[in-house]
Protein backbone atom coordinates (compact mmCIF):
# COMPACT_ATOMS: atom_id res chain seq x y z
CA UNK A 1 0.00 0.00 0.00
CA UNK A 2 1.48 3.37 -1.04
CA UNK A 3 1.88 6.06 1.62
CA UNK A 4 1.35 9.76 0.99
CA UNK A 5 2.10 10.92 4.55
CA UNK A 6 4.72 9.69 7.03
CA UNK A 7 2.19 9.40 9.84
CA UNK A 8 -0.82 8.07 7.92
CA UNK A 9 -2.37 4.83 9.09
CA UNK A 10 -2.54 1.65 7.05
CA UNK A 11 -6.04 0.51 6.12
CA UNK A 12 -6.22 -3.09 4.94
CA UNK A 13 -8.99 -4.62 2.88
CA UNK A 14 -9.74 -7.22 5.57
CA UNK A 15 -10.16 -4.47 8.18
CA UNK A 16 -12.73 -2.67 6.03
CA UNK A 17 -14.63 -5.89 5.28
CA UNK A 18 -14.78 -6.64 8.99
CA UNK A 19 -15.95 -3.13 9.91
CA UNK A 20 -18.66 -3.19 7.24
CA UNK A 21 -19.84 -6.67 8.29
CA UNK A 22 -19.96 -5.73 11.96
CA UNK A 23 -21.65 -2.35 11.60
CA UNK A 24 -23.64 -2.67 8.36
CA UNK A 25 -24.55 -6.35 8.05
CA UNK A 26 -26.96 -5.57 5.22
CA UNK A 27 -23.92 -4.81 3.03
CA UNK A 28 -21.62 -7.55 4.34
CA UNK A 29 -21.88 -9.81 1.31
CA UNK A 30 -20.96 -7.17 -1.26
CA UNK A 31 -17.62 -7.34 -3.08
CA UNK A 32 -15.06 -4.80 -1.84
CA UNK A 33 -12.46 -3.26 -4.13
CA UNK A 34 -9.67 -0.89 -3.10
CA UNK A 35 -9.40 2.17 -5.35
CA UNK A 36 -6.17 4.00 -6.20
CA UNK A 37 -5.32 6.72 -3.62
CA UNK A 38 -6.05 9.71 -5.85
CA UNK A 39 -6.81 12.09 -2.98
CA UNK A 40 -4.66 13.01 0.00
CA UNK A 41 -6.93 12.40 3.00
CA UNK A 42 -9.02 9.25 2.47
CA UNK A 43 -8.61 5.69 1.27
CA UNK A 44 -11.56 4.66 -0.89
CA UNK A 45 -13.17 1.25 -1.36
CA UNK A 46 -15.94 0.48 -3.83
CA UNK A 47 -18.63 -1.60 -2.10
CA UNK A 48 -20.72 -3.49 -4.60
CA UNK A 49 -21.96 -1.50 -7.60
CA UNK A 50 -23.58 1.47 -5.91
CA UNK A 51 -21.68 2.32 -2.70
CA UNK A 52 -18.28 3.71 -1.71
CA UNK A 53 -16.50 3.46 1.64
CA UNK A 54 -14.40 6.48 2.66
CA UNK A 55 -11.79 5.87 5.36
CA UNK A 56 -9.76 8.83 6.68
CA UNK A 57 -6.07 7.94 6.52
CA UNK A 58 -4.53 10.90 8.37
CA UNK A 59 -5.36 12.66 11.64
CA UNK A 60 -6.24 16.04 10.13
CA UNK A 61 -9.10 14.39 8.21
CA UNK A 62 -10.42 12.51 11.25
CA UNK A 63 -13.39 14.80 11.86
CA UNK A 64 -14.55 14.97 8.25
CA UNK A 65 -16.70 11.82 8.31
CA UNK A 66 -19.00 13.00 11.10
CA UNK A 67 -19.20 16.48 9.57
CA UNK A 68 -20.09 15.18 6.12
CA UNK A 69 -22.65 12.72 7.52
CA UNK A 70 -24.38 15.55 9.35
CA UNK A 71 -24.34 18.29 6.74
CA UNK A 72 -24.14 16.88 3.21
CA UNK A 73 -27.65 15.35 3.26
CA UNK A 74 -28.95 18.77 4.27
CA UNK A 75 -26.98 20.58 1.57
CA UNK A 76 -27.84 18.21 -1.27
CA UNK A 77 -31.45 19.34 -1.95
CA UNK A 78 -30.31 22.94 -2.48
CA UNK A 79 -27.61 22.26 -5.07
CA UNK A 80 -27.57 22.13 -8.87
CA UNK A 81 -25.29 19.08 -9.06
CA UNK A 82 -25.26 15.78 -7.21
CA UNK A 83 -23.02 15.35 -4.17
CA UNK A 84 -22.08 12.16 -2.26
CA UNK A 85 -24.29 12.60 0.80
CA UNK A 86 -23.44 9.74 3.21
CA UNK A 87 -25.93 6.92 3.71
CA UNK A 88 -24.03 5.43 6.65
CA UNK A 89 -21.65 6.58 9.38
CA UNK A 90 -19.20 3.97 10.61
CA UNK A 91 -17.70 3.99 14.11
CA UNK A 92 -14.10 3.43 15.23
CA UNK A 93 -13.35 -0.22 15.83
CA UNK A 94 -10.92 -3.14 15.50
CA UNK A 95 -7.94 -0.84 15.86
CA UNK A 96 -9.19 1.76 13.39
CA UNK A 97 -9.44 5.03 15.39
CA UNK A 98 -11.88 7.27 13.52
CA UNK A 99 -15.38 7.51 12.11
CA UNK A 100 -15.83 6.66 8.43
CA UNK A 101 -18.62 6.93 5.89
CA UNK A 102 -20.50 4.96 3.27
CA UNK A 103 -21.66 7.15 0.37
CA UNK A 104 -23.40 6.49 -2.95
CA UNK A 105 -21.16 5.55 -5.85
CA UNK A 106 -21.58 8.27 -8.50
CA UNK A 107 -20.73 7.23 -12.02
CA UNK A 108 -18.65 9.66 -14.04
CA UNK A 109 -15.23 10.68 -15.31
CA UNK A 110 -12.79 13.39 -14.36
CA UNK A 111 -13.12 16.30 -16.80
CA UNK A 112 -10.24 17.30 -19.05
CA UNK A 113 -10.09 20.08 -21.64
CA UNK A 114 -9.91 17.38 -24.32
CA UNK A 115 -13.01 15.43 -23.23
CA UNK A 116 -15.29 18.12 -21.82
CA UNK A 117 -16.24 21.51 -23.28
CA UNK A 118 -14.35 24.14 -21.24
CA UNK A 119 -17.11 26.76 -21.55
CA UNK A 120 -19.67 24.28 -20.23
CA UNK A 121 -17.28 23.43 -17.42
CA UNK A 122 -16.87 27.06 -16.36
CA UNK A 123 -20.57 27.95 -16.55
CA UNK A 124 -21.86 24.81 -14.84
CA UNK A 125 -19.32 25.05 -12.04
CA UNK A 126 -20.01 28.76 -11.57
CA UNK A 127 -23.74 28.11 -11.26
CA UNK A 128 -23.03 25.40 -8.72
CA UNK A 129 -20.90 27.80 -6.67
CA UNK A 130 -23.67 30.40 -6.66
CA UNK A 131 -26.23 27.81 -5.58
CA UNK A 132 -23.93 26.65 -2.78
CA UNK A 133 -23.45 30.24 -1.65
CA UNK A 134 -27.21 30.73 -1.39
CA UNK A 135 -27.87 27.70 0.84
CA UNK A 136 -29.29 28.76 4.23
CA UNK A 137 -26.89 28.61 7.17
CA UNK A 138 -28.95 25.90 8.91
CA UNK A 139 -26.97 26.54 12.08
CA UNK A 140 -23.70 25.20 10.67
CA UNK A 141 -20.52 26.54 12.31
CA UNK A 142 -18.37 29.18 10.63
CA UNK A 143 -14.79 28.29 9.73
CA UNK A 144 -12.29 29.85 12.13
CA UNK A 145 -9.13 28.45 10.55
CA UNK A 146 -7.97 27.06 7.23
CA UNK A 147 -9.81 27.37 3.94
CA UNK A 148 -12.54 29.99 3.94
CA UNK A 149 -11.50 31.40 7.31
CA UNK A 150 -9.81 34.83 7.58
CA UNK A 151 -6.60 34.81 5.55
CA UNK A 152 -4.53 36.24 8.39
CA UNK A 153 -4.75 32.86 10.13
CA UNK A 154 -2.69 31.32 7.30
CA UNK A 155 0.14 33.87 7.45
CA UNK A 156 2.61 31.73 9.41
CA UNK A 157 1.80 28.71 7.22
CA UNK A 158 2.51 30.56 3.97
CA UNK A 159 5.72 32.15 5.24
CA UNK A 160 7.02 28.86 6.67
CA UNK A 161 6.47 26.91 3.44
CA UNK A 162 7.76 29.75 1.28
CA UNK A 163 11.00 29.65 3.28
CA UNK A 164 11.26 25.90 2.54
CA UNK A 165 10.66 26.31 -1.19
CA UNK A 166 13.27 25.55 -3.85
CA UNK A 167 14.54 28.99 -4.87
CA UNK A 168 15.83 27.61 -8.18
CA UNK A 169 12.20 27.15 -9.21
CA UNK A 170 10.51 30.30 -7.87
CA UNK A 171 11.46 33.66 -6.34
CA UNK A 172 10.24 33.70 -2.70
CA UNK A 173 9.77 37.47 -2.85
CA UNK A 174 7.34 37.03 -5.75
CA UNK A 175 5.39 34.45 -3.73
CA UNK A 176 5.19 36.79 -0.76
CA UNK A 177 4.08 39.65 -3.02
CA UNK A 178 1.02 37.60 -4.01
CA UNK A 179 0.41 36.84 -0.35
CA UNK A 180 0.78 40.48 0.72
CA UNK A 181 -1.71 41.62 -1.91
CA UNK A 182 -4.24 39.03 -0.70
CA UNK A 183 -3.83 40.13 2.92
CA UNK A 184 -4.23 43.79 1.95
CA UNK A 185 -7.48 43.17 0.07
CA UNK A 186 -10.67 44.30 1.82
CA UNK A 187 -12.02 41.53 4.03
CA UNK A 188 -15.36 39.83 3.39
CA UNK A 189 -17.96 41.82 5.31
CA UNK A 190 -21.07 39.85 4.38
CA UNK A 191 -22.67 36.86 6.01
CA UNK A 192 -20.57 33.68 5.96
CA UNK A 193 -21.64 31.48 3.05
CA UNK A 194 -21.41 27.78 2.26
CA UNK A 195 -18.47 26.69 0.11
CA UNK A 196 -16.87 23.47 -1.15
CA UNK A 197 -13.35 24.80 -0.72
CA UNK A 198 -11.44 22.43 -3.03
CA UNK A 199 -12.88 22.78 -6.52
CA UNK A 200 -10.42 21.10 -8.85
CA UNK A 201 -10.89 18.60 -11.64
CA UNK A 202 -10.24 15.60 -9.37
CA UNK A 203 -13.32 16.53 -7.34
CA UNK A 204 -15.63 16.86 -10.36
CA UNK A 205 -17.41 14.16 -12.35
CA UNK A 206 -18.65 14.45 -15.92
CA UNK A 207 -21.27 12.20 -17.49
CA UNK A 208 -22.92 12.35 -20.93
CA UNK A 209 -21.08 15.55 -21.78
CA UNK A 210 -22.22 17.48 -18.73
CA UNK A 211 -20.90 18.21 -15.26
CA UNK A 212 -22.71 15.67 -13.09
CA UNK A 213 -21.35 15.77 -9.54
CA UNK A 214 -19.03 17.51 -7.08
CA UNK A 215 -17.31 15.10 -4.69
CA UNK A 216 -14.90 15.17 -1.71
CA UNK A 217 -16.30 17.76 0.71
CA UNK A 218 -13.56 17.49 3.32
CA UNK A 219 -12.63 21.19 3.00
CA UNK A 220 -16.20 22.51 2.98
CA UNK A 221 -17.84 24.83 5.45
CA UNK A 222 -19.15 28.36 5.88
CA UNK A 223 -17.00 31.44 5.54
CA UNK A 224 -15.50 33.69 2.87
CA UNK A 225 -16.99 32.83 -0.57
CA UNK A 226 -13.75 33.98 -2.25
CA UNK A 227 -12.32 30.51 -1.61
CA UNK A 228 -14.28 29.15 -4.59
CA UNK A 229 -12.38 31.32 -7.07
CA UNK A 230 -9.37 29.04 -6.44
CA UNK A 231 -10.49 27.05 -9.46
CA UNK A 232 -9.12 29.82 -11.68
CA UNK A 233 -5.48 28.92 -11.04
CA UNK A 234 -4.25 25.56 -12.18
CA UNK A 235 -7.59 23.70 -12.25
CA UNK A 236 -9.97 25.21 -14.79
CA UNK A 237 -8.69 25.46 -18.35
CA UNK A 238 -6.96 28.85 -18.50
CA UNK A 239 -9.05 29.86 -21.52
CA UNK A 240 -12.26 29.96 -19.43
CA UNK A 241 -10.95 31.24 -16.09
CA UNK A 242 -12.44 34.69 -16.61
CA UNK A 243 -15.75 33.19 -17.75
CA UNK A 244 -15.85 31.23 -14.51
CA UNK A 245 -15.02 34.35 -12.51
CA UNK A 246 -17.90 36.23 -14.15
CA UNK A 247 -20.30 33.34 -13.55
CA UNK A 248 -19.36 33.16 -9.85
CA UNK A 249 -20.03 36.89 -9.58
CA UNK A 250 -17.68 38.13 -6.86
CA UNK A 251 -15.84 41.45 -6.74
CA UNK A 252 -12.19 42.43 -7.18
CA UNK A 253 -11.47 42.19 -3.45
CA UNK A 254 -12.67 38.57 -3.46
CA UNK A 255 -10.45 37.86 -6.47
CA UNK A 256 -7.43 39.18 -4.58
CA UNK A 257 -8.28 37.18 -1.44
CA UNK A 258 -8.82 34.11 -3.58
CA UNK A 259 -5.21 34.27 -4.78
CA UNK A 260 -4.18 33.97 -1.15
CA UNK A 261 -6.49 31.00 -0.56
CA UNK A 262 -5.04 29.33 -3.67
CA UNK A 263 -1.46 30.08 -2.64
CA UNK A 264 -1.60 28.57 0.87
CA UNK A 265 -2.14 24.89 -0.08
CA UNK A 266 -0.08 25.18 -3.26
CA UNK A 267 3.11 26.56 -1.73
CA UNK A 268 3.06 23.80 0.90
CA UNK A 269 1.86 21.02 -1.41
CA UNK A 270 4.71 21.65 -3.84
CA UNK A 271 7.36 20.77 -1.24
CA UNK A 272 5.36 18.40 0.99
CA UNK A 273 4.35 16.02 -1.83
CA UNK A 274 7.59 16.21 -3.83
CA UNK A 275 8.50 12.58 -3.08
CA UNK A 276 5.19 10.98 -2.07
CA UNK A 277 3.08 12.37 -4.94
CA UNK A 278 5.07 14.02 -7.73
CA UNK A 279 1.84 14.73 -9.63
CA UNK A 280 0.39 16.83 -6.80
CA UNK A 281 3.75 18.53 -6.27
CA UNK A 282 4.03 19.50 -9.94
CA UNK A 283 0.44 20.74 -10.07
CA UNK A 284 1.04 22.80 -6.93
CA UNK A 285 4.14 24.40 -8.44
CA UNK A 286 2.19 25.20 -11.62
CA UNK A 287 -0.47 26.92 -9.49
CA UNK A 288 2.15 28.99 -7.64
CA UNK A 289 3.63 30.09 -10.95
CA UNK A 290 0.20 30.97 -12.30
CA UNK A 291 -0.56 33.05 -9.21
CA UNK A 292 2.72 34.95 -9.53
CA UNK A 293 1.99 35.66 -13.19
CA UNK A 294 -1.50 36.96 -12.31
CA UNK A 295 -0.29 39.70 -9.99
Amino acid sequence: MSRMHENEIGIGDDLVRSLVAGQFPEWAGRPLRRLPPEGTDNQLFRLGDDLLVRMPRIDWAAESAEWEHRWLPRLAPHLTLRIPAPVGLGRPGEGYPWHWTVVPWIEGETPTPETFDPDEWAVSLGRFVRATREVPAMGAPVKTEGRGAPLSGLDEWVRTWTARADTSEIDPSAVLAVWADALEAPAWDGEPTWFHGDLHEGNLLVRDGRLAAVIDWGAAGRGDPAIELNAMWGYLPASVAQLYRAEVGLDEAAYRRARGYALAPSISGWTYYRDSSPRISEESLATVRSLIASL
